[in-house]
Order: structure tokens, then C-alpha cells, then sequence
């Protein structure tokens, strides 16, 4: 397994900057942010490490340069948006790009493209997998004409009134996984692995592991920390932020122990990507900076003897 991290938090600094900065702090990989450029919608989201709308060949050459100098291999192209979105418009442009960074991942020689399904949230489960067989049926086929893998997270998306009620990413948990899979059977769709999700959602997250090691095509680490005195007097009901907050690995509620080791017993051997969204963490860039550290030295401890 090689570490790695989301570069979405080192917003502001340029691709080559943050090439630098994940070559000095020691990991092993990136997976970068390709959003649209300057089309920040949400926290984490609108950053654009790479101009997939750029393939003149020199640029390309550029990137793969700046990997071959750093030392520092891309493990995916990373671009979350809503691809079954109730705004047609927003489907539409949230469609297309990701098409474009399927296409430049394949042109640039990268094997993962990392996303979500998507969520119609004010719709049903069942309604939302029928919008699965329209929607992405396409987005598979460009893939496998690509030869690009797919990684979906299982983030929910849903934190406060903005995504309610149903969240923004049906894939969520592995029943739906299943039917999503049943619906998609491509061997180029698969799963980024993020334990923190099923934390607040009260779920094992060690036993899926085993259930679907192969479709598990990359790993996330972030943790979450539950509030348990604030889940007592809200409810499971209540916007997951009322009672959850996102943390750095081991400041949460992750058993890291027994996942990497899960990890090593699936026989995993990918690309790991700690992805910072501690807002204790954020207050300048020598605090964001600080927060890759700690990550990757608290991360190492379960690592350094299987790389």
C-alpha cells in the first residue's frame, strides 16, 4: 500500500507546489483535484490541481515531469460532483466533466478516476437507482472505452439543510453498493473505501471490506469523532453535523488498527489517501501543513511494515 493524500486541502497552492509539498513531507502519492476551474460550490469542492481541459501534449508532459522530479506517483483524478442532480443543467455540466477527467486520465496514464454516484435528495432510493440506469450506463461505457477504473465513495452527503433530506451520493451503503453494481456489472466500477462515513452512521465498517475486496479500487483515510452526549439530545434524526465531526486519522472514532489491518488480510495493495477535513486544522496554511503531518506519522505506525 503507498500513502498518499486528497489534495482538495491545499487550495491555493499550485499543482507543481503541491507536488513539492507531498515530496517533502514523504508520501508516496496524490490523489488530485479536477474540478471545473473556479467552480467552488461547497467546501473541499472547485479546487483544480490539473486543467483537464487542457490536452495539448506539452501540459501532459509537464505533469507526468513534475511526478517523475517529485518522486510522487497520482493515484487518481479526483472530481465529486452530483452526476444525477435534480437541476438538468447542473446533471448535465456535472456529466460532461466528468467525462473530461475520465478522457485526460486516460491521455495522462492514470488508472482511477475517484467520484460519487450522485442523488437526486428529494427523491426515493428506488427512484434514485432508476436514475442510476439512465444516468450512468454512458459514464461506464466511456470509462471502458478508456480503460479507466471508477472508484465511487461512500460519503452520503448529506450534512446539513442544504443536502437534506436524502444527501447527495446514493451509494452509500452495501445493500444499495449491491444493486448498484447489479445495475452497472462493469468491471471498471468500483469503491473508494472511507471508513469515517459508516462511523456516523452507526455501521460496521471492517466486515464490507472483505465483502467487496474486489471492487475496492482506492482507500481513504479520514476519521470522524461522534458526540455521543449531542446524539442523546438530538437524535439520528438531526443533520449528522449536530452530533459528528470530521477529524484527522486517530482523533476520531476509526479503529485504524483493525482497518489497515483488514486492509492487509484483503490482500489490498492500492493507493491510501488520508483526505483532511478537520476544521480545527484549517486556520492558515501552516496549520493545513501541519495536519498532512500528523496524519502521515500517525498512519505510518500501521504502514511502515507492510510497504
Amino acid at each position: 500500500m503507498k500513502l498518499g493524500f486528497v489534495s482538495a486541502i491545499l487550495d491555493g497552492w499550485t499543482f507543481e507546489e503541491m507536488m513539492q509539498v507531498a515530496s517533502d513531507m514523504g508520501f508516496s502519492c496524490v490523489e488530485v483535484a479536477c474540478w471545473p476551474q473556479g467552480k467552488a460550490e461547497r467546501r473541499y469542492a472547485g479546487v483544480s490541481h490539473i486543467d483537464v481541459t487542457n490536452e495539448d501534449d506539452s501540459y501532459i508532459e509537464h505533469i507526468r515531469e513534475v511526478c517523475r522530479n517529485t518522486g510522487v506517483e497520482i493515484s487518481a483524478l479526483a472530481y465529486y460532483p452530483n452526476t444525477m442532480d435534480e437541476d438538468l443543467d447542473k446533471r448535465e455540466a456535472a456529466v460532461a466533466h466528468l467525462k473530461q477527467v475520465i478522457r485526460f486520465a486516460a491521455l495522462l496514464g492514470v488508472g482511477t478516476v475517484t467520484t460519487f454516484i450522485g442523488r437526486a435528495q428529494h427523491k426515493s432510493v428506488e427512484e434514485n437507482l432508476e436514475l442510476v440506469r439512465e444516468v450512468w450506463p454512458p459514464i461506464m461505457k466511456w470509462a471502458e472505452e478508456n480503460g479507466i477504473r471508477v472508484a465511487i465513495e461512500n460519503c452520503p452527503m448529506l450534512f446539513g439543510p442544504d443536502q437534506w433530506p436524502g444527501g447527495q451520493n446514493l451509494f452509500t451503503t452495501p445493500r444499495i453498493w449491491k444493486e448498484i453494481f447489479q445495475i452497472l456489472p462493469s468491471p471498471n466500477l468500483g469503491i473508494n473505501y472511507d471508513p469515517s462515513h459508516f462511523v456516523w452512521q452507526m455501521m460496521d465498517y471492517i466486515s464490507p471490506l472483505y465483502e467487496f475486496k474486489d471492487k475496492i479500487f482506492h482507500v481513504h483515510y479520514k476519521d470522524i469523532k461522534l458526540d455521543q452526549e449531542k446524539l442523546k439530545r438530538e437524535g439520528t434524526m438531526a443533520y449528522p453535523l449536530d452530533y459528528m465531526t470530521p477529524k484527522l486519522p486517530g482523533l476520531g472514532d476509526v479503529d485504524w488498527g483493525k482497518y489497515v489491518a483488514a486492509l492487509t488480510e484483503i490482500g489490498y495493495e492500492g493507493y491510501t489517501c488520508v483526505e483532511v477535513e478537520d476544521k480545527a486544522f484549517e486556520g492558515s496554511r501552516s496549520q493545513i501543513l501541519e495536519s498532512l503531518r500528523i496524519s502521515k506519522e500517525y498512519m505510518e505506525q500501521f504502514m511502515e511494515n507492510i510497504n
